[in-house]
């Protein structure tokens, strides 16, 4: 596990990006598995700024996304197919039929996911996971449980994952109760992988991630256990780590 800790956030998404470049370059046919929220917002800038550049292209790329609220049209403003087409897609040259996002509202949600994970096999797997952190130590979706998850499933959100996602919505009641997530086992297979995390409140999750014990109480802290993770802090993220 690479740690890297920088001062600001912009640093932080010109450090991901370079990461993610390189496999894009390093692959014919590069497949990345993405996420939404703030954390990967100036990754997803800095992205966009080289492909206009002409230093980068995504015609060749196929994406799948981590997760997706259920009950949310997909024109929703807080769906994350909204999210990630204002933030990344509609700016670069993807080709709309390799963008995967999780649906929300299938008509057989189980079959769904078993579908979505066979795509990703189907694609050769993940080249590169990007992920954030929930503040109980959440990736994906997947909450802290007694057990590690395995495949692409339905989450019932936590209470601590309603009180920090509230602030995108007008009321608290809107927010979703549900989404539809990869599972640990999805996140594990990927062949690198990238976590950012920046801001005192991720503080704690972040020190159980990394020097904690590894156990599903702490989902991220599996990633101790995979053989490329590059961990992108800022200060105040990694303010309570001991090393």
């Amino acid at each position: 596990m690479e740690v890297k800790i920088f001062e600001t956030k912009e640093q932080m998404g010109i450090y991901a990006a370079d990461i993610i470049e390189n496999v894009m370059k390093s692959k014919e046919f590069p497949v990345l598995g993405l996420a939404t929220g703030d954390t990967p917002i100036t990754t997803y800038n800095e992205l966009i700024k080289r492909y206009k550049n002409g230093e980068i292209s995504f015609k060749n790329v196929k994406t799948y996304n981590l997760d997706e609220y259920v009950g949310l049209p997909k024109n929703d403003k807080n769906s994350y197919y909204t999210f990630m087409h204002e933030h990344l897609f509609d700016k670069v040259d993807i080709d709309s039929e390799n963008i995967h996002i999780p649906d929300g509202n299938p008509a057989d949600i189980e079959k769904f996911c078993r579908e979505y994970d066979r795509e990703i096999d189907d694609a050769g797997g993940i080249d590169i996971q990007f992920l954030g952190i929930g503040r109980n130590g959440h990736i994906g979706f997947n909450e802290p449980s007694d057990k590690f998850t395995e495949g692409t499933y339905k989450v019932k959100l936590t209470e601590s994952t309603i009180e920090a996602n509230k602030r995108f919505f007008e009321k608290e009641s809107d927010v979703p109760k549900y989404a539809v997530t990869m599972g640990i086992k999805n996140i594990m297979k990927a062949r690198e992988i990238i976590l950012m995390a920046y801001g005192f409140n991720k503080a704690e999750a972040v020190k159980n991630m990394i020097e904690g014990p590894v156990s599903p109480s702490c989902p991220a802290s599996i990633l101790q256990n995979h053989p490329n993770v590059h961990v992108i802090l800022d200060k105040d993220a990694s303010s309570l780590l001991k090393k």
